[in-house]
C-alpha cells in the first residue's frame, strides 16, 4: 500500500535549505519515493493557516518510506535539517 511523508515547513536559513533539499531529493530518489508537492504554500479552506511550506512525497509503501527515513543517504541531509529549518513530519498510509 503506497505511503505519503508529508511535512510542513519552515526555513529557517534558505542556503542551508536548498542544501537540504538537494540531498534529500537524491536520498528519497534512491528509495524509489517521488514528490506529489514540493514547498507548496498550502490556502486553507477550513481552520487557521499554517505559515510554512508543504512537502508531500509518495513511496511505493511505509517499510520504503521507513527505510528512506533511516537510511545513511538521507542521514546527510538530516545533518543540517536543524540549522536549515523547522517542521512537522508524518508518515500515512494510503487507501489500498
Amino acid at each position: 500500500m503506497t505511503a505519503y511523508v508529508i511535512s510542513e515547513v519552515e526555513v529557517l536559513d534558505e542556503a542551508q535549505a536548498r542544501r537540504y533539499r538537494e540531498l534529500a531529493q537524491a536520498s528519497i530518489e534512491a528509495h524509489g519515493g517521488r514528490y506529489l508537492a514540493r514547498g507548496a504554500v498550502p490556502a486553507a479552506l477550513e481552520g487557521p493557516a499554517g505559515d510554512g511550506r508543504l512537502v508531500i512525497v509518495e513511496f511505493p509503501d511505509r517499510g520504503t518510506a521507513e527505510r528512506w527515513y533511516g537510511s545513511d543517504e538521507y542521514a546527510a541531509a538530516l545533518g543540517i535539517r536543524a540549522t536549515a529549518l523547522r517542521r512537522r513530519l508524518l508518515l500515512v498510509d494510503g487507501v489500498g
